[in-house]
């Protein structure tokens, strides 16, 4: 079986076949990709989104139905589907045409104060919690149990911390884990983002102006929501973030216990990662060792 290659040419082609009246916008690939799909601008004013293995196709109708109903209720830009393309020319999976959003992933902007972005993004979540998550889409595979139970990940954090053994206090990643795995969410279910990350926020003029990729979108405990406050913020704009979020003390623990199982997996190689990943993992983790709760 050959692999799937998802390029331009795949891309022309379904536009084409499919979307025939876009079929003169030229198709270019954006500058940094993500893993759960392959993006494309077409022409200036749209992109192009294909799931890149089948597991992320169910995420695809879930993004095309709940996207355009919240985008209205929240303080930021969202991305808003336009079209959704069906399998052929060879490609196997359902894809998504997006109006094309300005701003820069904070990943790359160089920020020389997080604070005003720490505002904004606990106003964004606030907001995000308080739209009426009734039908919403309950944590599952689709959203690989974000806004669910952190036991699901039990088994694979304690193999993590049993690789670590020597390089990182055990005893406290341990400890932190458990402590979190006695709490959970007391009140409804509300909306979650499930991968709230530096990649995934656009600004502009130092201003939060939109928030992107929902693939992993639920109605659940957001505590998943909060791994940002050790993996982006530090000092005033995580202080700023923790104080803005009406959230109770299980909640944040179970969001550093989110945090830990990520960076432990990564630091133990179990996740696909490199070595500047998972020093930058360590680092969290000790971030996370030194936080009070």
């Amino acid at each position: 079986m050959h692999p799937l290659i998802i390029d331009e040419k795949l891309v022309c082609r379904l536009i084409a076949s499919q979307f025939p009246h876009y079929s003169n916008l030229p198709v270019n690939s954006v500058a940094v990709g993500g893993w759960d799909n392959r993006t494309f601008h077409l022409g200036k004013e749209m992109l192009v989104r294909l799931p890149s293995a089948e597991q992320y196709e169910l995420q695809v109708e879930k993004e095309q139905q709940w996207l355009p109903q919240l985008a209205p209720l929240l303080p930021v830009s969202i991305p808003i589907p336009l079209e959704m393309g069906m399998p052929g020319e060879g490609y196997p999976w359902k894809w998504s045409i997006y109006r094309w959003l300005e701003g820069e992933a904070i990943a790359s902007a160089n920020l020389s104060n997080l604070n005003e972005i720490a505002k904004d993004l606990a106003t964004f979540l606030t907001a995000f919690h308080q739209i009426d998550s009734t039908g919403g889409p309950k944590p599952g595979l689709h959203s690989f149990y974000r806004g669910g139970d952190l036991k699901i990940y039990d088994l694979e954090t304690r193999q993590a911390i049993d690789c670590l053994k020597g390089k990182i206090d055990t005893d406290h990643a341990t400890e932190i884990w458990e402590t979190a795995l006695n709490t959970s969410w007391q009140s409804t279910p509300v909306w979650v983002h499930g991968d709230i990350s530096a990649g995934n926020l656009l600004v502009k003029n130092e201003k939060l102006c939109a928030v992107i990729d929902f693939g992993q979108l639920s109605v659940g405990d957001p505590a998943c929501d909060l791994a940002i406050t050790w993996t982006l913020f530090a000092g005033d704009s995580r202080k700023i973030f923790r104080e803005m979020l009406a959230l109770d003390k299980g909640t944040w623990s179970r969001g550093r216990a989110w945090t830990l199982w990520k960076a432990l997996i990564v630091a133990a190689g179990i996740a696909n990662t490199n070595a500047m990943e998972a020093q930058k993992s360590c680092c969290i983790i000790n971030e996370l060792f030194l936080t009070e709760l």
